[in-house]
């Protein structure tokens, strides 16, 4: 019973504590990349550790293997097999919310799209740019295998000077070229598959941050740090389109902060986060498989 146990408490300090803790740290603005993968590990590792908690616990209340396999009039066998039925409701839960945040958030990016090539002008600046016609400063990308658009409004052009316009523009095709919208897809899809009283809004909105924090990166190193803080301050509030991915969309004024640094250069810290992300997934699998592999030995010895 000592696996399940603790099992239960890993998915606990994962799910809880581990996450407002990491929320409130700031060394991982300094290393977004290797923070996206912290905060997948940490998701992933949560999930594997309580479905782990259950299928362990089913195990042990079930008995060794060699026992009779399940006999509707044991109480022990039909507690095994709910629990196993519970452990299979939460993989079925997390397939169906991926499927339906994938289905719904791509139907309407295609809507999205399709209105802006009826609505806007094309663009030569940049492949897929579209100029709006709409006086409200706007600057978003709608990610696509096929067909991504980058669309801004006369009204940001009005606001931005051509550097700035291109650092912006350099900002949108970081997140079209490293599929960004992925990343965010799958913590939004995680977020869904659980019930309000249980989910939290941390990671997915960290996600979100530490995702314009890699783009802002990208267009740094292709305009320089000032024209992108200087956008960033005029495109500050404005609104975004819930499918799409903006310049302006979140955390401005630490963003603003980061690029009047200097660029960041924390391999050890990087490679540190790394590791601990990999700990983080390698250990409970290997705890999981453990009983399993025992077994199968145990049952062929």
């Amino acid at each position: 019973m000592i696996t399940p146990v603790l099992l239960a408490v890993l998915a606990l300090v994962l799910t809880g504590p581990a996450p407002a803790l990491l929320a409130r740290a700031d060394w991982p603005y300094r290393v977004p990349r290797a923070a996206v993968i912290l905060w997948q590990a940490i998701a992933l590792a949560a999930v594997l550790a309580a479905l782990g908690a259950g299928i362990a616990l089913s195990y042990s209340i079930a008995g060794r293997p060699g026992e009779p396999r399940f006999d509707p009039s044991s109480p022990r066998d039909l507690v095994a097999a709910a629990i196993l039925a519970l452990v299979a409701s939460v993989v079925v839960r997390l397939l169906w919310a991926e499927g339906k945040v994938a289905i719904r958030t791509r139907a309407r990016r295609k809507r999205h799209r399709d209105l802006v090539d009826v609505l806007a002008t094309p663009d030569g600046l940049i492949p897929g740019l579209r100029v709006l016609a709409e006086e409200t400063p706007l600057a978003y990308c709608l990610p696509a295998l096929r067909g991504a658009r980058v669309v801004v409004s006369v009204g940001a052009l009005d606001r931005l000077d051509d550097s700035e316009l291109k650092a912006v523009l350099a900002h949108e095709q970081a997140h079209l070229r490293a599929r960004h919208d992925l990343v965010l897809e799958e913590f939004t899809a995680l977020h869904h598959a659980f019930p309000r009283w249980v989910r939290s809004d941390v990671a997915l909105e960290q996600a979100r941050t530490l995702v314009e924090l890699l783009a802002d990166d990208d267009a740094r190193r292709r305009t320089g740090p000032r024209p992108l803080a200087r956008a960033l301050v005029a495109l500050a509030g404005a609104p975004a389109p819930e499918a799409a991915l903006a310049a302006a969309k979140s955390a401005t004024v630490l963003r603003v902060q980061r690029l009047a640094g200097p660029p960041a250069n924390e391999r050890t810290l990087s490679t540190v986060t790394y590791a601990g992300a990999a700990a983080l997934l390698v250990v409970p699998t290997i705890t999981i498989a453990a009983p399993i592999v025992k077994a199968i030995v145990d049952a062929v010895s």
